[in-house]
């Protein structure tokens, strides 16, 4: 695993669980319903870790798609 998705991961760790600790039962209005604002920013979160995981995985397979056309034409 790249160091750099490591620290980043452990980042959202990180302020997730000072999410938890800091934020109170506070809530806010989503639609018709009440949400704790510790959830929504949970989810926003998770959301940011989603998208950095989807970006690790296009730029890894983006390298390696470099990589094996750099292969074959040095085989030819």
């Amino acid at each position: 695993m790249n160091m750099k998705l490591l620290w980043a991961m452990l980042a959202y760790a990180v302020l997730a669980a000072l999410a938890g600790y800091t934020l109170g039962d506070t809530s806010v209005v989503v639609g018709n319903g009440r949400v704790e604002l510790r959830v929504a920013v949970w989810i926003m979160l998770g959301g940011f870790a989603l998208k950095t995981l989807i970006a690790w995985g296009r730029f890894r397979a983006e390298a390696s798609e470099e990589s094996d056309r750099k292969r074959d034409h040095h085989s030819e």
